[in-house]
């Protein structure tokens, strides 16, 4: 969802809100996509900007010499991406106040309000792809911990699903990723979001959030031990250089492991102040640059495999401009498939290390 001026209002754009006068007149209702006569309407009312889904220009596209919608585009127009983002902006609200009721000493935490959070969304986006697709294109909320907190038991959900997780442990890995960030409630905002460096002392008070959350998770007797111990363990690391504490492979719960990719790939593929959100072969290449041995591999690896799988035979930009087609993956270097470009030949990326996935096209 964006802010856009009634002055920049395009056909085809689509309301995320109701439009009202300044006297509270319904204009047009959300979820509506704009004409012509729609917007000079908007703007005969002094309506100076309005709430509109992501809305972006067509491209031209190399392949085809013409003027389509990418990739990206046909998603973020799309009925079920619509959909989803009403419900995603609804669940995110609703995960703030259930986490707002549960940080006081005394505070109660409804789980199954909260579970209701994630469950509504997995079932509108019930496949791997859907879901992948869906994420990638929802990068304008921007919270430290409640969207993040959301996309982290999304991802989950999808691992959960691809290691055949029973039904009780699944929802004790969403619950457990719904709050692994918990404890970042007890970090000053100006300290949290704050969009430079941090200085010595900041950078250990965020560190300290899973002992935070840990604590906060302790007043409530009724969850799962599984679900406090993944808000202490989500940030340690298999070869040992985590933290709070330092642990090292099997001492570290498995949910808190699965937890922990899931929080890797979400901040990977989120906006930075730095980079433009990275795209799934870059966010595999980077696990892959950073070493698979900070993650168990029974987790590790069928997570890339699996978000490679998702994007077989699909279309990507080079980083020297073409457009190609993933025809076959390399299984030892997941971010380097096997791409066919627009005049029929064959590039094994694994073999051109100048040569990268930059993009979906």
């Amino acid at each position: 969802m964006q802010t856009i001026q009634t002055t920049q209002l395009k056909d085809g754009m689509v309301t995320a809100l109701p439009v009202l006068t300044k006297h509270g007149q319904l204009i047009v209702d959300a979820g509506i996509t704009l004409s012509n006569p729609l917007i000079t309407r908007i703007r005969f009312y002094g309506i100076d900007s309005i709430q509109i889904h992501d809305f972006v220009e067509p491209e031209f596209h190399i392949a085809t010499g013409v003027t389509e919608p990418s990739y990206s585009q046909q998603i973020r127009n799309s009925p079920q991406f619509l959909s989803f983002q009403i419900a995603y902006a609804e669940s995110t609200k609703a995960l703030k106040e259930i986490i707002a009721a549960a940080v006081p000493e005394n505070g109660s935490l409804d789980t199954e309000a909260l579970y209701q959070t994630v469950q509504t969304l997995l079932l509108k986006a019930p496949t791997s792809i859907e879901m992948f697709d869906i994420l990638h294109n929802m990068r304008t909320v921007g919270d430290s911990i409640y969207a993040h907190s959301l996309n982290v038991a999304l991802i989950s959900g999808m691992m959960g699903k691809w290691l055949k997780m029973p039904a009780k442990d699944f929802k004790v890995l969403m619950l457990a990723a719904l709050l692994h960030d918990i404890g970042k409630t007890r970090i000053p905002p100006e300290v949290l979001d704050k969009p430079g460096k941090y200085t010595d002392e900041e950078f250990d008070l965020v560190q300290r959030h899973p002992i935070f959350g840990y604590n906060l998770l302790l007043h409530h007797e009724q969850l799962d031990p599984r679900i406090k111990t993944a808000a202490l363990m989500h940030h340690e690391r298999c070869d040992g250089k985590g933290y709070p504490k330092g642990l090292m492979g099997e001492e570290i719960d498995d949910f808190a492991q699965i937890i922990a990719i899931a929080d890797v790939y979400d901040a990977m593929t989120a906006t930075r102040s730095y980079r433009a959100p990275l795209c799934p072969f870059q966010a595999i290449a980077d696990f892959e640059l950073g070493g698979l041995q900070k993650y168990n591999p029974k987790f590790i690896l069928i997570f890339l495999e699996r978000i490679a799988y998702t994007y077989q035979n699909n279309r990507v930009l080079l980083t020297d401009g073409r457009e190609a087609k993933i025809i076959m993956l390399n299984k030892q270097f997941l971010s380097r498939p096997v791409v066919e470009v627009a005049d029929g030949t064959c590039i094994d990326l694994s073999r051109m290390p100048y040569l990268r996935i930059k993009a979906l096209a």
